[in-house]
């Protein structure tokens, strides 16, 4: 399936003449989709469904299911991997995606049905075309969001806020989980945090290692079955003071000197 990024965030959509992106000489990039579970079961089979049939992994990482989440998951794909994580935690189950993870490119995935596996593409596009790391915005010109509650929506505003004025970027949605990155940019954005803040984190981070970030608009599904593990006041907190220690603390600092060289040529189609 050709990839044609229909739009960024901040720019206009380009047309681009067949085969300026693939050449002889490039080779395609391999795709490993991370998928944290914890009791999706019945989502899966919706979550999973649209994600392109030739990606080279899906990795569900379960953190301790009670129900057949892992079971389910790998009778509806060949392609799909289980990893178990150590502890609880959205950002605990995606390190464990991370450094399970075989492809050029890694795609951040939730398994609650609220992310749409045809918008996959988009974001390898943004790779291919030359950005580091591809974040998901479900307020640029073409996201939207119908799971976003209205005490989300003002706590997300008021983060996004702080972190720009604080780091200096452009953020235009701090706190959603669909991502995408070359895996070689890792070892700057690998998560040593357990919980949701855990996109706060990789998006703090990929600019103080002065990572090429382009937003790509997502459009944010109704979690298809059962509720949300995802406490507002609580999960709130834990991305303020992860801004703050990312800010203050000096040990929290990568390297601002080093930047990951540029991927090289690649095809644009899956």
């Amino acid at each position: 399936m050709a990839i044609h990024m229909q739009q960024l965030a901040n720019s206009e959509t380009r047309e681009r003449p067949e085969g300026s992106v693939a050449t002889a000489a490039a080779r395609r990039p391999t795709i490993s989709v991370v998928v944290p579970t914890l009791n999706e079961a019945r989502n899966l089979p919706h979550a999973l469904a649209r994600i392109p049939t030739d990606v080279l992994e899906i990795i569900v990482v379960d953190g301790r299911s009670t129900d057949d989440t892992t079971q389910v998951a790998t009778t509806l794909r060949t392609d799909v991997r289980v990893v178990h994580q150590d502890r609880s935690g959205k950002g605990n189950a995606l390190l464990h995606g991370f450094n399970a993870a075989r492809g050029d490119i890694i795609v951040m995935f939730d398994a609650d049905g609220s992310a749409d596996g045809a918008e996959i593409p988009r974001f390898v596009q943004a790779l291919v075309d030359g950005a580091d790391f591809a974040k998901g915005s479900r307020f640029a010109t073409g996201g939207g969001s119908a799971d976003i509650t209205k005490i989300r929506r003002i706590g997300n505003t008021f983060l996004n806020s702080l972190v720009n004025g604080l780091f200096g970027t452009e953020y235009g949605d701090l706190c959603y989980g669909y991502n995408a990155f070359w895996r070689r940019c890792l070892p700057h954005l690998a998560p040593e945090c357990d919980g949701f803040e855990v996109e706060t984190l990789m998006n703090i981070r990929a600019h103080k290692a002065q990572l090429k970030v382009v937003e790509v608009p997502s459009y944010e599904a109704a979690r298809v079955h059962g509720a949300s593990n995802l406490r507002a006041v609580r999960d709130g907190f834990r991305v303020l003071r992860t801004v703050g220690l990312e800010r203050f603390d000096p040990r929290a600092k990568p390297p601002a000197s080093h930047v990951v060289p540029r991927a090289p040529a690649l095809t644009a189609s899956l």
